[in-house]
């Protein structure tokens, strides 16, 4: 992995490009099947975060993630919260949990085209889901995400071992890394048992691959899935739900959501989170046919800008689109991205 990246910074170097000038294949998150017979980390309780310098580093990621808003105007730019796509704090398996992310980085990313470690992995969100520009390296909120991402895969791992004490503290550059290199220390009964390769492919990791729907995906189809189905948390309109002007159920399109460059904006990666999540509370309800539907229709809406945009919209979807999205298409007789919101807005009062 390492080799390969430095042959890509050398090609680069010749070239006069850095790797964030590279397009974007923008490769969706990972998924496959879900395994029935899986056997997914437990995380201990978050009564048992350690006092301690380190504890607090832990519980305060904690917050951040779960209270995503006490950051907007200076690294959020909508209404999200981490939680909305990472459920439960980021510990629910077959939601993009924390634990298993933070085992999988550094990695490779077609999204920027080189290796990333996992606070890398983490500014990518910010700038991207959240619409809003990524912390500065090494910065207290990185640390703190990742304490909290690291505590939660190493407390279950821990159990999954039958191994008491505390989680061993890491430095905050060890923090800022990931799991995923043979130097991260790991107690030997873990790594007797487990190579890296499985840490990185831990059960419940991403989104589970949703097969193919029966029928092509309909927008249409989608709009009346959407009304029984998700308008009662997420607003007729897509603009979600607030409770005392705080976002109390997330918006799913409109200025303050997901920009095109995140993830979610993948009809594909949309479908697998929704069948396996939603709606909240009541998840696989939805038949798969009504998973890729509805995430048609909620995807086929106009939201806040790819940060990439340089101008021409055709540029960007030629370089950064060439997937399951509608960025640059006219699915409703209206080309999606021409009339994109801001990228980091202030908050409306």
């Amino acid at each position: 992995m390492k080799l390969y990246y430095f042959s890509v910074a050398g090609v680069l170097l010749s070239m006069g490009l850095s790797a964030t000038e590279l397009p974007d294949r923008q490769a969706q998150l990972p998924s496959v099947p879900k395994d029935a017979n899986a056997q997914y980390l437990t995380p201990s309780a978050l009564s048992t975060i350690p006092k301690g310098e380190f504890g607090d580093k832990v519980t305060k990621g904690y917050q951040l993630f779960v209270n995503s808003q006490q950051m907007r105007n200076q690294y959020v730019g909508n209404e999200l919260n981490c939680v909305n796509c990472h459920m439960n704090a980021g510990n629910k398996a077959n939601a993009s949990p924390l634990w298993a992310a933070y085992m999988a980085y550094p990695a490779y990313r077609k999204k920027n085209d080189k290796v990333n470690s996992y606070q890398e992995r983490i500014q990518g969100c910010f700038t991207y889901s959240m619409n809003g520009k990524a912390p500065e390296s090494g910065s207290d909120v990185l640390v703190a995400l990742s304490a909290y991402s690291y505590w939660l895969a190493m407390s279950g791992l821990m159990n999954q071992f039958n191994l008491t004490g505390d989680v061993p503290v890491l430095s905050d550059a060890e923090l800022l890394k990931g799991g995923n290199r043979p130097e991260f220390p790991l107690p030997e009964v873990i790594s007797a048992k487990l190579d890296q390769k499985a840490l990185t492919m831990l059960p419940g990791r991403g989104f589970p691959k949703l097969d193919k729907p029966e029928k092509p995906y309909s927008i249409e189809r989608g709009n009346s899935i959407y009304l029984a189905h998700c308008q009662a948390c997420h607003g007729q309109d897509g603009q979600g739900v607030k409770m005392a002007k705080v976002s109390a159920l997330p918006p799913l399109w409109g200025p303050q959501s997901y920009n095109w460059g995140a993830g979610m904006h993948r009809v594909n990666t949309a479908a697998n989170f929704i069948y396996e999540n939603m709606p909240l509370g009541k998840s696989i309800q939805l038949s798969v046919q009504d998973a890729w539907d509805v995430a048609a229709y909620i995807n086929a809406q106009e939201r806040p800008q790819d940060p990439r945009f340089k101008g021409k919209i055709e540029q960007t979807k030629a370089g950064f689109h060439q997937h399951d999205g509608y960025y640059g298409k006219k699915p409703q007789n209206v080309l999606l991205g021409e009339k994109a919101y801001p990228n980091f807005p202030e908050a409306s009062q």
